[in-house]
């Protein structure tokens, strides 16, 4: 796997050191503590339906925000299935009915995502995150039910397939209409999934896609009709989990030397969210949805995509 390179680790080194001083860093708003570690595994749940096949639920009410410590639970899930000699299909799903998983947590300040420690991989926790997920030996699946935007669609495009509710899911990029960047690599994937026109559509555009536009982009699988989507993607990853599992790595393994983006394209996605997010812009844009109930259930989360592009100076 390729590691990151010290240029770009000094850069973020850089970038780090600036997010603590400047008077207009997200730290300003007066801020919730932070979850405990140990909170998190309650929050990001993992089953084992059998020996082959498990589940990794979301299941942090309201709106199944994640921040460092769920990304720090994400990276222990992945340990696990690393270290597995037996699963082979891991479904990724909500608890949620209305949210697969909203976004990244914006409340926060940045040096909590910052001073992360870097994965395996040697880039920071999120992009490490991604590129691993993406490059697992086993087949992911996220099965979409309720609103993902920002890192639930990141997450979700890190997956190997997408299934989602016709009804229910509403997928998205909403970051640039809030003033920053996207971070977990989309600019990487979505082009690939849907070519460029389309890609910069949903990433500039910054609008939600409901399960039927979202098939016909490409940006998910299938669209199935809400009450046949749990039992469809119960049934395929059932059937997956039956099979050889040697003839599964090799073929996943040549698909992805085909279709996946270099790493440095996702950890670049990173670096262009920490400058960006620092902006005056993006900044005035934060508090002012912030001040509107960002991170609160209600119309402005329901409707984050709107919302965003409502903003006046």
């Amino acid at each position: 796997m390729r590691t990151y390179s010290s240029t770009v680790l000094c850069t973020l080194a850089a970038a780090t050191l600036v997010l603590c001083a400047p008077p207009e860093s997200l730290a300003r708003v007066k801020q919730p503590t932070a979850p405990a570690a140990s909170d998190a595994a309650s929050k990001i749940l993992l089953t084992r339906r059998s020996a082959a096949y498990w589940r990794v639920t979301f299941n942090n009410p309201p709106l199944n925000i994640v921040g460092p410590d769920e990304v720090r639970r994400l990276d222990e899930i992945l340990d696990q299935i690393e270290a597995d000699p037996q699963v082979k299909v891991v479904v990724f799903d909500s608890a949620l009915p209305d949210y697969f998983m909203a976004h990244y947590d914006l409340l926060q300040p940045l040096e909590a995502s910052t001073n992360m420690s870097p994965g395996p991989t040697g880039m920071p926790a999120v992009p490490d995150f991604m590129v691993r997920l993406a490059r697992l030996k086993v087949v992911t699946i996220s099965l979409i039910r309720g609103r993902t935007s920002g890192i639930g669609s990141e997450l979700a495009l890190a997956t190997d397939m997408r299934f989602a509710s016709r009804e229910k899911a509403w997928l998205s990029q909403f970051e640039v209409g809030a003033g920053f960047a996207p971070g977990g690599g989309p600019m990487a994937r979505l082009p690939r999934l849907m070519g460029r026109g389309r890609a910069l559509e949903v990433l500039i555009g910054a609008q939600a896609l409901d399960g039927d536009l979202a098939e016909r982009y490409g940006y998910v699988n299938r669209a199935l009709p809400d009450a046949e989507l749990d039992g469809f993607v119960d049934a395929l990853a059932t059937r997956i989990a039956g099979f050889d599992q040697q003839a599964i790595i090799d073929t996943k393994h040549l698909v992805d030397e085909a279709s996946l983006p270099p790493d440095a394209e996702i950890a670049a996605g990173w670096e262009a969210f920490i400058t960006s997010v620092q902006r005056p812009g993006a900044q005035s844009r934060i508090k002012a949805l912030v001040a509107r109930g960002l991170q609160k259930p209600g119309p402005l989360e329901r409707d984050l995509n709107k919302h965003t592009a409502d903003y006046r100076q």
